[in-house]
């Protein structure tokens, strides 16, 4: 977590970025690297006795086990924020998947959170719970919370959350509940 000093006069630009990372689920993904290259290596160089079908259990196993972690760790090493003049965006991972798209017309208020941690969310990623809603957890640390008109709310751990929320908030339109959009 970076503190950034507010400053709130500052105008906006047209386009916020902002992103988080998590450096610790690197050795995650290297974890499910050495799963898959075992399931390779099992399936090339095998001195195995006890029959083909435990073999291929083997090798299937090890190299779903691996891919599995390898592709779920990547796709939540970060995340990137973007708010622009009509959207917020949420990216995940190398790939940009998931992906989210919000109109800025669908959000009723943006807040800062000082502290997000997986702990609290089940885990990392992309997570809902009934009672707190959805949120994209990367990291512990400070966070927007979007809370949307249909009653849904959105928490995203991003670097600089303070300055996200004073865009987002620069950015909302006020609108009656029940006004059309």
């Amino acid at each position: 977590m970076r503190h950034h000093p507010p400053d709130a006069h500052a105008p906006h630009p047209d386009v916020w970025t902002g992103r988080a990372t998590n450096r610790v689920q690197w050795l995650l993904a290297l974890i499910g690297a050495a799963c898959l290259a075992l399931g390779i290596e099992l399936a090339v160089d095998s001195a195995w006795t006890n029959g083909i079908a435990p073999l291929v259990m083997a090798v299937v196993g090890c190299i779903a086990a691996g891919l599995l972690v390898l592709f779920g760790t990547l796709a939540f090493v970060h995340v990137a924020l973007r708010v622009d003049r009509e959207c917020l965006e949420i990216r995940c991972g190398h790939i940009g998947v998931p992906r989210r798209r919000i109109p800025l017309s669908d959000v009723v208020g943006a807040d800062f959170t000082p502290y997000v941690t997986p702990r609290h969310w089940g885990g990392w990623g992309y997570r809902w719970r009934p009672e707190k809603g959805t949120a994209v957890v990367v990291r512990r640390g400070e966070g927007v919370i979007l809370r949307l008109w249909d009653g849904h709310t959105l928490t995203v751990t991003v670097d600089d959350a303070e300055a996200a929320v004073r865009v987002i908030r620069d950015r909302l339109l006020p609108r009656a509940p029940g006004e059309a959009r």
